[in-house]
């Protein structure tokens, strides 16, 4: 059996950065050092344990520690987790390649499309990184950062395309309110992860313009259709839309007020411009940068993505909040599960 983890690198020191090195830190007593852009943050998780902007006063284990010198965070790591800004990735990687050990296992956490190359974060790193595909992986699911910090259980999916790679990754997370499960599918289960936002901006919009329950239900199911289409087209697995990285991730994003996304939407829905959500929100709506590269993915493949289309039309402002409600669901009449626009 291939040995654990001897330390653990995880980039990035926001709220599910921080959060996943907890869960490492508590599933093996294993060294797990984060790298951090800004100082003060590194000094308070090294020597008070804690990362209070993002995390309160959640406490982290002792083999947590942070660093702003991301060669002595990589060094000696067999196990490097990326948790960075997806549109912020590539420009990023170049100065890590060469610091990143040669055996070492890329986990991607982010979940976005790039703008301008509509490219998965995998294939992000797989391109700026030289790594072969079995040595980058993506972990993704209904993992809303504060609920876990706080130890609440919660499952989510490992995906690689070789799945030793998969499962010795899922050890190195097992902890015992996080439960992670093994997938090969690495589209179906980024797709899951990046379009969800999407959706969830959707729902947002219409929850702040105070529609009910019928209605958001209705978007988060036609959402997910849309989703699993886009999925599909792309080379993923129907079947892994319709578990924790499709469905799971998309009712507790659509449907929690700790979710950025759900919130952006719901400003959105006030009345607020996107200006002033932006100013508004402490960290970043993944699906408001990736919703027009999701849009233009759709659009190569001919998939039909009305929802998504719909939430574009506002971010550019070419649609009302107000407008957006009857436009979500005013398809051409079809049976339910037919796959044509």
């Amino acid at each position: 059996m291939t040995p654990a983890p001897a330390k653990i690198a995880v980039l990035g020191s926001g709220s599910w950065g921080t959060t996943f090195a907890k869960v490492l830190a508590d599933a093996a007593d294993t060294p797990v050092m984060l790298w951090s852009r800004r100082p003060e943050v590194a000094d308070e998780i090294t020597v008070e344990h804690r990362n209070s902007r993002y995390l309160g006063d959640t406490r982290l284990p002792a083999n947590v520690s942070a660093s702003t010198d991301i060669a002595a965070v990589l060094a000696g790591s067999d196990l490097v987790v990326i948790a960075v800004p997806a549109q912020t990735l590539r420009a990023q990687l170049p100065a890590w390649r060469p610091l990143i050990p040669g055996t070492a296992v890329v986990v991607s956490l982010m979940k976005g499309l790039e703008v301008g190359t509509d490219a998965r974060m995998s294939e992000v790193i797989a391109e700026e990184l030289g790594l072969p595909a079995e040595r980058i992986a993506v972990l993704s699911g209904p993992n809303l950062a504060m609920e876990i910090a706080r130890e609440e259980p919660t499952a989510s999916v490992v995906a690689c395309p070789d799945h030793d790679t998969a499962a010795w990754i899922a050890a190195a997370c097992t902890a015992s309110y996080f439960r992670p499960y093994t997938s090969t599918d690495v589209i179906g289960v980024e797709i899951g992860g990046i379009v969800k936002n999407v959706i969830a901006l959707a729902v947002g919009i219409c929850e702040g313009r105070r529609m009910g329950d019928n209605t958001k239900a209705s978007v988060i199911t036609r959402g997910l259709a849309e989703t699993t289409r886009l999925a599909v087209a792309l080379g993923g697995k129907a079947e892994t839309l319709a578990g924790l990285a499709g469905m799971g991730d998309l009712i507790a994003t659509c449907s929690s007020a700790l979710s950025r996304n759900h919130t952006a939407g719901h400003l959105l829905g006030q009345g607020l411009t996107l200006e002033q959500v932006t100013v508004r929100m402490n960290q970043t709506a993944e699906g408001i940068k990736s919703a027009h590269a999701v849009l233009d993915s759709a659009t190569k493949l001919g998939v039909d993505m009305p929802i998504t289309e719909s939430v574009v039309a506002v971010l550019q402002g070419h649609l009302s909040v107000n407008d957006l409600g009857p436009r979500l669901l005013s398809r051409n009449l079809k049976p339910e599960g037919d796959p044509a626009p």
